[in-house]
Protein backbone atom coordinates (compact mmCIF):
# COMPACT_ATOMS: atom_id res chain seq x y z
CA UNK A 1 0.00 0.00 0.00
CA UNK A 2 1.02 3.61 -0.60
CA UNK A 3 0.86 5.53 2.68
CA UNK A 4 1.10 9.18 3.73
CA UNK A 5 2.08 9.86 7.36
CA UNK A 6 1.34 13.09 9.24
CA UNK A 7 2.95 13.13 12.69
CA UNK A 8 4.93 15.87 14.45
CA UNK A 9 6.74 13.58 16.90
CA UNK A 10 10.01 12.68 15.18
CA UNK A 11 10.50 9.33 16.94
CA UNK A 12 6.96 8.14 16.25
CA UNK A 13 7.06 9.42 12.68
CA UNK A 14 10.30 7.61 11.91
CA UNK A 15 9.07 4.54 13.76
CA UNK A 16 5.94 4.44 11.61
CA UNK A 17 8.00 4.82 8.45
CA UNK A 18 10.27 1.94 9.47
CA UNK A 19 7.37 -0.27 10.53
CA UNK A 20 5.39 0.31 7.34
CA UNK A 21 8.40 -0.06 5.06
CA UNK A 22 9.49 -3.29 6.74
CA UNK A 23 5.92 -4.60 6.38
CA UNK A 24 6.01 -4.15 2.61
CA UNK A 25 4.22 -0.80 2.36
CA UNK A 26 5.50 2.33 0.61
CA UNK A 27 5.57 5.64 2.49
CA UNK A 28 5.06 8.17 -0.31
CA UNK A 29 4.84 11.33 1.80
CA UNK A 30 5.50 12.62 5.32
CA UNK A 31 4.14 15.76 7.01
CA UNK A 32 5.15 17.25 10.36
CA UNK A 33 2.72 20.22 10.53
CA UNK A 34 -0.99 20.64 9.92
CA UNK A 35 -0.77 22.95 6.85
CA UNK A 36 1.41 20.38 5.03
CA UNK A 37 -1.14 17.59 5.24
CA UNK A 38 -3.85 18.46 2.70
CA UNK A 39 -1.46 19.42 -0.17
CA UNK A 40 0.50 16.22 0.47
CA UNK A 41 -2.63 14.05 0.32
CA UNK A 42 -3.90 15.73 -2.82
CA UNK A 43 -0.50 15.34 -4.48
CA UNK A 44 0.06 11.67 -3.69
CA UNK A 45 -3.53 10.34 -3.35
CA UNK A 46 -2.34 7.45 -1.18
CA UNK A 47 -4.07 4.15 -0.51
CA UNK A 48 -4.37 5.21 3.13
CA UNK A 49 -3.35 8.18 5.30
CA UNK A 50 -2.10 7.88 8.90
CA UNK A 51 -2.67 11.21 10.65
CA UNK A 52 -2.04 12.59 14.11
CA UNK A 53 -5.03 14.55 15.52
CA UNK A 54 -3.05 17.38 17.14
CA UNK A 55 -0.26 18.94 15.10
CA UNK A 56 1.60 22.25 14.85
CA UNK A 57 1.08 25.12 14.78
CA UNK A 58 -1.73 25.17 17.36
CA UNK A 59 -1.72 21.51 18.52
CA UNK A 60 -5.53 21.39 18.55
CA UNK A 61 -7.16 19.35 15.78
CA UNK A 62 -5.13 20.23 12.70
CA UNK A 63 -4.68 16.62 11.62
CA UNK A 64 -8.36 15.80 11.94
CA UNK A 65 -9.38 18.96 10.05
CA UNK A 66 -6.96 18.05 7.26
CA UNK A 67 -8.41 14.54 7.12
CA UNK A 68 -11.97 15.85 6.85
CA UNK A 69 -10.95 18.40 4.21
CA UNK A 70 -9.12 15.74 2.20
CA UNK A 71 -12.14 13.44 2.26
CA UNK A 72 -14.27 16.22 0.82
CA UNK A 73 -12.00 16.32 -2.22
CA UNK A 74 -11.04 12.64 -2.18
CA UNK A 75 -14.20 10.92 -0.85
CA UNK A 76 -12.71 7.43 -1.05
CA UNK A 77 -9.50 8.30 0.79
CA UNK A 78 -9.06 5.88 3.73
CA UNK A 79 -7.92 7.67 6.88
CA UNK A 80 -6.51 6.23 10.10
CA UNK A 81 -6.28 8.91 12.80
CA UNK A 82 -3.96 8.59 15.80
CA UNK A 83 -4.48 10.32 19.14
CA UNK A 84 -2.65 10.45 22.44
CA UNK A 85 -5.87 10.30 24.45
CA UNK A 86 -9.44 9.08 24.12
CA UNK A 87 -11.29 11.98 22.53
CA UNK A 88 -14.79 10.76 21.72
CA UNK A 89 -15.81 13.94 19.90
CA UNK A 90 -13.04 13.52 17.34
CA UNK A 91 -13.90 9.87 16.81
CA UNK A 92 -17.58 10.67 16.34
CA UNK A 93 -16.86 13.48 13.88
CA UNK A 94 -14.60 11.31 11.78
CA UNK A 95 -17.13 8.47 11.71
CA UNK A 96 -20.19 10.63 11.06
CA UNK A 97 -22.16 10.60 7.83
CA UNK A 98 -21.72 6.92 7.06
CA UNK A 99 -18.02 7.32 6.24
CA UNK A 100 -16.15 4.30 4.95
CA UNK A 101 -12.47 3.57 5.35
CA UNK A 102 -11.95 5.37 8.65
CA UNK A 103 -10.16 4.51 11.86
CA UNK A 104 -9.36 6.10 15.21
CA UNK A 105 -6.62 4.56 17.35
CA UNK A 106 -4.67 5.60 20.40
CA UNK A 107 -0.95 5.98 19.76
CA UNK A 108 -0.16 3.21 22.23
CA UNK A 109 -1.80 0.84 19.76
CA UNK A 110 1.04 1.44 17.27
CA UNK A 111 3.36 -0.46 19.59
CA UNK A 112 1.14 -3.51 19.22
CA UNK A 113 2.35 -4.08 15.70
CA UNK A 114 -0.07 -6.82 14.61
CA UNK A 115 -3.10 -4.88 15.89
CA UNK A 116 -1.96 -1.68 14.22
CA UNK A 117 -1.25 -3.30 10.86
CA UNK A 118 -4.56 -5.16 10.99
CA UNK A 119 -6.40 -1.88 11.66
CA UNK A 120 -4.50 -0.15 8.85
CA UNK A 121 -5.35 -2.84 6.33
CA UNK A 122 -8.99 -2.91 7.44
CA UNK A 123 -9.29 0.86 6.96
CA UNK A 124 -7.51 0.73 3.60
CA UNK A 125 -10.04 -1.89 2.47
CA UNK A 126 -12.93 0.44 3.33
CA UNK A 127 -13.67 -0.89 6.80
CA UNK A 128 -13.72 0.69 10.25
CA UNK A 129 -11.19 0.47 13.08
CA UNK A 130 -12.09 2.07 16.41
CA UNK A 131 -9.80 1.82 19.42
CA UNK A 132 -11.09 -0.60 22.08
CA UNK A 133 -10.64 2.08 24.78
CA UNK A 134 -12.95 4.45 22.90
CA UNK A 135 -15.54 1.69 22.59
CA UNK A 136 -15.21 0.89 26.30
CA UNK A 137 -15.81 4.52 27.28
CA UNK A 138 -18.86 4.75 25.01
CA UNK A 139 -20.30 1.56 26.48
CA UNK A 140 -19.68 2.71 30.05
CA UNK A 141 -21.42 5.98 29.28
CA UNK A 142 -24.48 4.13 28.00
CA UNK A 143 -25.41 2.48 31.29
CA UNK A 144 -29.09 2.34 30.43
CA UNK A 145 -31.68 -0.38 30.16
CA UNK A 146 -30.90 -1.67 26.62
CA UNK A 147 -27.27 -2.39 27.47
CA UNK A 148 -28.23 -3.86 30.83
CA UNK A 149 -30.32 -6.39 28.94
CA UNK A 150 -27.30 -7.88 27.17
CA UNK A 151 -25.61 -11.02 28.44
CA UNK A 152 -21.87 -10.86 29.27
CA UNK A 153 -21.09 -12.63 25.99
CA UNK A 154 -23.29 -10.22 24.04
CA UNK A 155 -21.42 -7.32 25.68
CA UNK A 156 -18.15 -8.81 24.42
CA UNK A 157 -19.53 -9.26 20.92
CA UNK A 158 -20.93 -5.71 20.90
CA UNK A 159 -17.55 -4.28 21.90
CA UNK A 160 -15.68 -6.15 19.18
CA UNK A 161 -18.34 -5.33 16.62
CA UNK A 162 -18.10 -1.61 17.46
CA UNK A 163 -14.33 -1.78 16.89
CA UNK A 164 -15.02 -2.91 13.32
CA UNK A 165 -14.16 -6.59 13.73
CA UNK A 166 -15.82 -9.00 11.32
CA UNK A 167 -17.50 -12.26 12.37
CA UNK A 168 -14.39 -14.36 11.77
CA UNK A 169 -12.22 -12.06 13.91
CA UNK A 170 -14.82 -11.98 16.69
CA UNK A 171 -15.06 -15.78 16.64
CA UNK A 172 -11.27 -16.07 16.87
CA UNK A 173 -11.04 -13.56 19.72
CA UNK A 174 -13.78 -15.23 21.77
CA UNK A 175 -12.91 -18.84 20.80
CA UNK A 176 -16.41 -19.55 19.49
CA UNK A 177 -17.84 -20.48 16.10
CA UNK A 178 -18.89 -17.92 13.49
CA UNK A 179 -22.39 -19.37 13.70
CA UNK A 180 -22.45 -18.48 17.40
CA UNK A 181 -21.18 -14.98 16.60
CA UNK A 182 -23.98 -14.47 14.07
CA UNK A 183 -26.54 -15.57 16.65
CA UNK A 184 -25.13 -13.22 19.31
CA UNK A 185 -25.11 -10.30 16.86
CA UNK A 186 -28.73 -10.95 15.96
CA UNK A 187 -29.63 -10.94 19.66
CA UNK A 188 -27.70 -7.70 20.24
CA UNK A 189 -29.42 -5.90 17.39
CA UNK A 190 -32.83 -7.12 18.53
CA UNK A 191 -32.27 -6.04 22.14
CA UNK A 192 -30.94 -2.62 21.10
CA UNK A 193 -33.78 -2.07 18.67
CA UNK A 194 -31.42 -1.76 15.70
CA UNK A 195 -32.32 -2.97 12.20
CA UNK A 196 -30.40 -6.13 11.26
CA UNK A 197 -27.65 -5.72 8.67
CA UNK A 198 -25.41 -8.18 6.87
CA UNK A 199 -23.00 -5.39 5.91
CA UNK A 200 -20.17 -5.14 8.42
CA UNK A 201 -19.57 -1.42 7.96
CA UNK A 202 -23.24 -0.52 8.29
CA UNK A 203 -23.62 -2.51 11.46
CA UNK A 204 -20.58 -0.76 12.97
CA UNK A 205 -22.12 2.61 12.19
CA UNK A 206 -25.46 1.51 13.66
CA UNK A 207 -23.79 0.42 16.88
CA UNK A 208 -21.71 3.60 17.14
CA UNK A 209 -24.80 5.72 16.53
CA UNK A 210 -26.53 3.90 19.37
CA UNK A 211 -23.58 4.27 21.74
CA UNK A 212 -23.26 7.99 20.92
CA UNK A 213 -26.96 8.74 21.38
Amino acid sequence: MRVVIAEDNVLLREGLQLLLSSSGHEVVGVASTGPEVLPLLLEHRPDVAVLDVRMPPAFRDEGLRAALAAREQLPDLPVLVLSQYVEETYAAELLSGGARGVGYLLKDRVGRVDEFLDALERVAAGGTALDPEVVTELMQRRRDHPLDGLTPREHEVLGLMAQGQDNASIAKALLITERSVHKHISNVFAKLGLPPSDTGHRRVLAVLAFLNS
